[in-house]
């Protein structure tokens, strides 16, 4: 059985935004756990990716179980891209999710082309941050 990810290396994951269209991004996701980028191709399949990840790297750990309609297989990941290039073409950012509590995510998440960083309470706020840099509201 895989032990628990320990090390603040894999706290923090890096976002390539590289297109952010009608409200859908698109992009890759890196992690010193993952060997190479993990894409994404909308809202829901970067939050799957994300969840997915801390789950395999059971870092953090959830604080409740995950409540579904019906078993819902693994997300199919399209494929990857090169890992060498860790910038989005819209934007990157470096999202520390800290803890899982209350089925939500909190933590802080990292502009880097606009070196500002601001913390959230929950993924809908995390939506909202990154919506108001991709959308050029900030």
């Amino acid at each position: 059985m895989p032990q628990k990810v320990t090390g603040n290396q894999y706290r923090t994951t890096i976002v390539c935004v590289d297109s952010y269209e009608d409200g859908c991004m698109t992009g890759r996701i890196f992690n010193p756990f993952c060997t190479e980028a993990i894409a994404f191709e909308s809202l829901m399949q970067f939050l799957l990716q994300m969840d997915g990840l801390f789950n395999k790297m059971k870092f953090p750990q959830t604080f409740s179980a995950t409540r579904e309609f019906a078993p819902v297989g693994e997300p199919e990941s399209a494929a990857a891209p090169a890992a060498g290039r860790q910038y989005g073409a819209a934007a990157t950012f470096a999202l520390r999710v800290l803890f899982r509590q209350n089925s939500s995510w909190q933590g802080s998440v990292q502009w880097l082309e606009g070196d500002r960083e601001e913390s959230f309470q929950s993924v809908l706020e995390l939506v909202f941050l990154l919506d108001s840099v991709l959308s050029g509201r900030t």
